[in-house]
């Protein structure tokens, strides 16, 4: 993706700003962050980077994408810890995509651990209302 075009995770920064940053190899700082690096690596078709920000516990062996499914939005409802000192982190979102069936949302509250100074997606609650 062009590093100066508008980040996937609507931040309001710049693609090379923001998340671009963490799918070069910056850790996340922050749990909300690792959330919106990991929409934008959907949105980009960055199953490396997916993968190596799973938790090792929780992470598939492998991950194959939907090529027509289009993320285009990211909606951050909530945050409860997560911040850059704590050890866990729960990021509250929606995101939106278009598929040859229409579009269509996917809800969750998706769980964080931070260990050895990285942030690392662990498991969701999707069907949370």
């Amino acid at each position: 993706m062009d590093p100066t075009h508008r980040c996937p995770c609507l931040s309001g920064l710049a693609y090379g700003e923001c998340c671009g940053r963490a799918h070069a190899g910056t850790p996340a700082a922050t749990a909300e962050a690792l959330m919106r690096s990991r929409f934008s690596a959907f949105a980009v078709g960055d199953v490396d980077y997916l993968l190596h920000t799973w938790h090792p516990h929780t992470r598939p062996g492998s991950l194959e994408l939907d090529p027509d499914l289009r993320w285009y939005r990211l909606d951050i409802e909530g945050t409860s810890a997560g911040g850059p000192l704590d050890r866990v982190g729960t990021v509250e979102f929606t995101a939106y995509y278009r598929s040859a069936d229409g579009k269509g949302t996917q809800h969750e509250r998706s769980h964080f651990t931070r260990e050895n100074g990285r942030w690392y997606y662990r498991d969701a609650d999707p069907t949370h209302p």
